[in-house]
């Protein structure tokens, strides 16, 4: 299970990649949907630090990514120190969420179980390679051969449900 269970009540929605120009502009990784998803947010909390970041513009780079500018960045060297920030969210500051929705953070840190009760592992990432998000579960124990680690597709055959402590794989899913 999670310790911090501060770090399950933010979203991840960027990366720092780097500085853009010379005026403390800032190039993003996008995590979440798009230009968009962080033009709703006026300030971020850094992953790493818990420095607040205040969003003072952002736009699309037409790479897939985006590029902005924020109150506490004001030259290159600003920028470039904050390469690898990871900027985040409250979950509190997000849309709810429909029945069957969820954030990969609140999954991230579950126990995992077969539905016939079997301990299986924790839920360590969610993943998404294009078709459907996918669970990674570090397994409990760690066999001494073999992989650490299973995948599960996050689909309604193979996770039956979840809750605040316990996610469900379907038996035929488990890598156990």
């Amino acid at each position: 299970m999670v310790e911090n269970n501060d770090a399950r009540r933010t979203v991840e929605l960027a990366a720092i990649t780097g500085a853009h120009g010379i005026s403390g502009e800032v190039r993003l990784k996008l995590f979440g949907e798009g230009v968009e998803a962080l033009s709703a947010h006026k300030s971020f909390i850094a992953r790493d630090t818990g420095a607040v970041l205040t969003l003072k513009k952002v736009r699309p780079d037409n790479k897939g990514g985006a590029v902005a500018r924020f109150a506490e960045c004001s030259t290159r060297n600003d920028a470039e120190k904050m390469r690898g920030t990871v900027i985040t969210v409250s979950q509190d500051a997000l849309p709810a969420l429909e029945e069957g929705e969820y954030y990969h953070a609140d999954l991230i840190g579950l126990t995992a179980v077969t539905d016939t009760g079997k301990p299986l592992g924790e839920v360590i990432a969610v993943e998404n390679f294009g078709a459907t998000d996918i669970v990674e579960v570090r397994k409990d124990p760690p066999p001494a051969k073999g992989t650490k680690t299973f995948m599960v597709p996050m689909t309604k055959d193979a996770v039956l449900e979840w809750d605040a402590e316990t996610l469900v794989i379907a038996a035929d899913f488990a890598d156990d």
